[in-house]
């Protein structure tokens, strides 16, 4: 089995924090860009690109671990 070290970062909490933004994330973003008075369209993609945010700091989380 590869090991990618993402299950160590904050202390094995990761994965289901990982789950967890991926579902609700876009959702809170859209509500907010919505309410803000932007577009549809325009909070919709704004909310799908937030899922990579999720992603980047992963990408960057485990990064950082193994520098240390």
């Amino acid at each position: 089995m590869i090991e990618d070290g993402s299950e160590e970062l904050f202390n094995g909490f990761w994965p289901f924090m990982k789950r967890f933004l991926i579902m609700f994330l876009p959702l809170w973003v859209f509500l907010i860009c919505y309410s803000a008075g932007l577009h549809l369209i325009l909070s919709s993609i704004l909310a799908g690109a937030s899922i990579s945010l999720v992603a980047i700091f992963e990408k960057h989380r485990i990064n950082y671990e193994n520098k240390e």
